[in-house]
């Protein structure tokens, strides 16, 4: 037996809890079904991180995000979230993640989760993309030693670390554990640092490499990584380097499979966004919207919480607009 809202949110985001505040304020019943923990993708952030965006842009739900610098820590933005939450009393299942989706009777879809089955007249896919790495699709890219989500630099004190990328994450991914005594070496497929690398870490990981504190082979890329070291094809030829751990920093994308799991329609262009009116935000699925980042496809570096809370406005509207 299914369990019937009038709507339902896939994905416990900042965006997603923001579309359940909307509904909320509207007077729709809806529920959020979240895979994992609340704003899972937050929770998966490195320890330690610091957010590029300031408080005031990350604020949901006219509640105040304070912190304690210029722009929030992890730390902070996991409570602030708690305390939304807790503020809009919002009806959230955890740990819920769902399988697929069906038409139903009565232009009801059907949604199949690891705890039963919902119903619902619209369905709102706000599910961002850092739950899914881009894969090398090398051989060992599975052994443990691999990581695509950096979490803490203790486990690398004193240990050789081959980061993988040349962006935001990889430099500091890069400078941090360098700082706390690993032996860096960075395998970069272009022919110089991300040019868009904030201003801050730009220069730091640019004179770590000039002075050679950290090793960086450019225009070279990862051709196979063993439980002690790694091959690498640099312009020069192929060069094997002693590893005891790979930090994949090679950036992330929206869930496809899930896309396809729930029948959403994607470009066919090389951004791969899922189709959708830009006015509404509905896909060619009937009640059906895409929220937040999701919307960007592939290109990751465009969508962010502080430019897609508008989203959750955008979604009621048409929704009541229907009604």
């Amino acid at each position: 037996m299914s369990k019937h809202h009038d709507l339902v949110i896939i994905g416990g985001g900042p965006i997603g809890l923001n579309c359940a505040i909307e509904a909320k304020k509207a007077g729709i019943n809806y529920v959020i079904l979240e895979k994992g923990v609340l704003v899972n993708s937050l929770y998966n952030f490195p320890t330690n991180m610091t957010f590029f965006s300031t408080s005031g842009l990350l604020e949901i739900g006219d509640v105040p995000f304070i912190a304690h610098g210029d722009k929030p820590t992890r730390r902070e933005s996991l409570e602030y979230f708690r305390r939304v939450l807790d503020s809009w009393d919002l009806n959230i299942e955890l740990y819920t993640e769902v399988e697929k989706m069906s038409s139903g009777e009565h232009g009801q879809y059907q949604i199949d989760t690891n705890r039963g089955r919902y119903s619902a007249k619209s369905v709102i896919v706000a599910t961002g993309f850092y739950d899914t790495p881009r894969l090398l699709n090398i051989p060992g890219e599975e052994l443990p030693k691999v990581k695509h989500y950096y979490d803490d630099p203790h486990p690398y004190v004193n240990r050789k670390v081959l980061v993988i990328g040349a962006a935001n994450s990889a430099c500091d991914v890069a400078l941090e554990t360098y700082y706390k005594n690993a032996e860096v070496t960075m395998a970069i497929r272009e022919s110089e640092i991300y040019p868009k690398v904030k201003y801050w870490i730009k220069p730091n990981i640019e004179n770590r490499i000039k002075e050679g504190s950290i090793k960086a082979y450019f225009n070279t890329t990862v051709k196979e990584i063993r439980e002690n070291e790694v091959d690498l094809v640099t312009p020069e030829g192929e060069l094997t380097i002693e590893n005891d751990f790979v930090l994949a920093m090679t950036g992330y994308k929206p869930n496809y499979d899930l896309f396809d799991s729930l029948g959403l329609p994607i470009s066919d262009d090389e951004f791969k966004r899922p189709i959708h009116d830009p006015e509404t935000l509905e896909t060619p699925l009937p009640n059906v919207y895409v929220a937040g980042v999701i919307n960007a496809g592939l290109r990751t570096s465009t969508l962010f919480i502080e430019n897609t809370r508008v989203h959750s406005e955008m979604i009621i509207k048409a929704i009541q607009q229907k009604n």
